[in-house]
């Protein structure tokens, strides 16, 4: 069973997904094994790795061990930009997240970045998703036109885009514009990975002392209360339940236009924009 609080979002395919999820980008390989496995104990059933991360077959060993039925998991991993093209390729690189894993299907693929040739990765996601390897397919990093494009001109729509959402990059326009379309908004660094001196931001800290929260809580709260899945990260077991512990309170209508007045308008984390981060990730082999 998935935190009895935790509900879930049913995707435009109706496959349900837990809307908090457990992140574990940044997780050394050593200690995602232990991490993983008090995440499942704090009542975690969504799990978020990419190949990028290097530690796909930890978080496989940890769920092996859990003991927890597979029907009761939700599992994502993320396909990394391809040296070469094709779809054998792409099918390749799924087979070797499955076994590191240790699963034989997966619920949620996702292409990582949007560069490379990454139409013949989804023609090859869409087979495999017609085949039933996977229950469902999206995309990561996504800006507005390249999705449009991508929905344009495939069959299958992404299930799911997981982008850079918190509080000074709030995406609420662009959030609109993938519900027209049937995708999932998912935020990664959901915290801003404590830039902008996020947990000492008066808003915030003055809504958390409102309910007697943290301003984490209340910062996963607000995506919670505006449909998104968030996928936070930590490596300690309290930190992990606080983080599960935001469904004993309702932010207002007024705290969610407070909290609207600190959207930037821009990345504070990742700019997919920056022709040196293109260049750096293109270069980044897995």
């Amino acid at each position: 069973m998935t935190h009895p609080a935790v509900p879930n979002v049913t995707l435009d395919n109706g496959v349900e997904m837990p809307q908090l999820g457990f992140g574990v980008f940044q997780i050394p390989p050593e200690d995602t094994q232990r991490v993983v496995a008090d995440a499942l104990a704090a009542g975690y059933r969504h799990l978020d790795t990419a190949a990028a991360y290097a530690n796909e077959e930890a978080v496989g060993r940890a769920i092996a061990a859990s003991g927890i039925p597979r029907e009761d998991l939700f599992v994502t991993t993320k396909l990394w930009i391809q040296q070469r093209s094709g779809e054998d390729v792409v099918k390749a690189a799924f087979e070797g997240s499955m076994e590191r894993l240790g699963l034989e299907r997966l619920d949620l693929y996702l292409i990582h970045q949007p560069f490379g040739d990454y139409y013949s990765a989804w023609r090859a996601m869409q087979d495999l998703y017609r085949e039933g390897a996977i229950r469902a397919i999206g995309v990561s990093n996504f800006y507005p036109d390249r999705l449009v494009d991508l929905i344009a001109h495939s069959e299958v729509t992404p299930a799911v885009n997981q982008i850079e959402t918190h509080p000074f990059f709030q995406r609420a326009e662009y959030q609109q514009l993938m519900a027209e379309h049937g995708v999932q908004i998912e935020s990664w660094g959901p915290l801003a990975e404590g830039k902008n001196d996020i947990f000492g931001q008066p808003v915030l800290t003055g809504i958390a002392d409102a309910h007697g929260k943290s301003v984490a809580q209340v910062v996963l709260r607000w995506l919670i209360q505006r449909g998104a899945v968030a996928i936070p990260k930590s490596v300690r077991p309290e930190r992990m339940a606080e983080n599960l512990d935001i469904f004993d309170f309702e932010l207002t209508d007024g705290e969610m236009d407070q909290i609207a007045t600190l959207d930037t308008g821009s990345s504070v984390i990742v700019d997919h924009h920056d022709p040196e981060l293109v260049r750096r990730l293109n270069s980044a082999a897995v």
